[in-house]
């Protein structure tokens, strides 16, 4: 797959837009949706986070497109300086990649991943999303943290699994092939 750190940087980049997307909207709809209808009295969640001014986050509401910009760039920042390095080093210790079969070793490397990242992420979660208007607790914290890492852990690795790592990865096969074809026909007019 990326064979150089642009063509990482570019894999992450798509890998972390996917995911965010996929994770606001299933802690917006699938874990909170009901609550946010019930608390707001909306017939719809959409219409719940509207009549909230938004989704709160930081002691505040703000708007869900805020809250995928800020993940996005929290989830980018945790993916590039640990996620990637730390899951591919992790997968080596287990499978020698000269030895194992590719899918094999690059579904460890998702496992890895999903390892790292979901308790990683679900801590910022934790924070971002404390009830701050409630008074700060550690304890608090922590069980938030543990009950997200509970809901988001089989979301992630199911998602990263069957849906967000082969769609990114037939994408940055179709990217890099084209780029890969046009370095080749120039190569080949260079020699002849």
């Amino acid at each position: 797959m990326p064979q150089n750190q642009f063509q990482r940087t570019v894999f992450a980049l798509m890998t972390v837009l996917v995911t965010v997307h996929a994770f606001v909207f299933y802690s917006i709809y699938v874990v909170n949706g009901s609550t946010l209808m019930a608390v707001t009295g909306e017939s719809s969640v959409l219409g719940a986070v509207n009549s909230m001014g938004g989704v709160y986050m930081f002691g505040t509401n703000l708007p869900i497109w805020a809250v995928v910009v800020i993940e996005f760039a929290l989830a980018l920042t945790l993916e590039l300086v640990m996620g990637s390095p730390c899951s591919f080093r992790l997968a080596m210790k287990i499978f020698d990649p000269k030895k194992t079969h590719p899918v094999l070793f690059e579904t460890a490397i998702i496992c890895a991943t999903a390892a790292i990242m979901c308790p990683a992420m679900s801590l910022l979660a934790a924070v971002m999303y404390y009830p701050y208007y409630a008074g700060f607790d550690v304890i608090t914290l922590l069980a938030n943290w543990v009950k997200l890492v509970c809901f988001n852990f089989p979301f992630a690795l199911l998602s990263q699994l069957f849906f967000i790592q082969p769609l990114v990865r037939k994408c940055f096969k179709i990217i890099f092939s084209v780029g890969a074809a046009k370095e080749s026909q120039v190569a080949r007019k260079d020699v002849c």
